[in-house]
């Protein structure tokens, strides 16, 4: 009986885009990451499993982005930064909106980042947890499972409470920080154009 071919995970027909520029991507229980036109993942950093990345998105160096027990969405043009680690639990998936920023070494558990919020810096928001559409979670700041931050909050400490409503500085912040990334991340592309080969 011969052996049918195994299907290559470099397939862009449903598991990857030509037009983006891929990390290491793995499957888990034969599900293949997708990812969206555009796309930068960085050479070091690994996607697993059922993950859709969007378009315009960009995945730095050294994340882990961890689709197995359940699924990861990461919405168009939001930005992932360096270490940062994106996993599940076997009852909340991990949905990171549109035009999101995610700063270095974050933790992002089993959670919901609606579109256009940040979360700083080493911060960690945890399972079940919702942070609204243009909420901020400051630098080094813990979410304990289950928070609700509403729209327009800044959130910080360990645990993180409510410290103030954002005013349109901090969104300007958000805003130049997701576009200015996406420039980096066309620059990074560009410099490792055909070093994958």
């Amino acid at each position: 009986m011969r052996a049918e071919p195994m299907p290559s995970p470099l397939s862009p027909t449903d598991r990857q885009n030509e037009d983006a520029m891929q990390g290491n991507l793995l499957p888990y229980k034969g599900i293949y990451p997708k990812i969206g036109a555009g796309v930068f993942i960085a050479p070091t950093a690994t996607i697993i499993g059922d993950v859709e990345i969007a378009a315009g998105a960009n995945i730095w160096y050294g994340c882990i982005v961890r689709g197995d027990i359940n699924h990861i969405r990461i919405g168009e043009r939001a930005n992932v930064q360096d270490m940062t680690v994106v996993h599940v639990d076997g009852g909340y998936p991990a949905i990171i909106g549109a035009d999101v920023v995610i700063g270095h070494t974050a933790i992002i558990h089993a959670c919901v980042l609606e579109d256009a919020c940040m979360v700083g810096m080493k911060a960690c928001v945890m399972d079940g947890s919702v942070v609204e559409e243009g909420a901020m979670v400051a630098a080094g700041a813990l979410v304990t499972p289950g928070r609700h931050i509403k729209k327009g909050q800044l959130w910080a400490g360990v645990p993180a409470k409510h410290i103030r409503d954002m005013g349109p500085e901090d969104l300007a912040m958000r805003r130049g920080i997701c576009e200015r990334y996406m420039g980096i991340a066309r620059d990074h592309m560009e410099s490792l154009a055909g070093l994958e080969d």
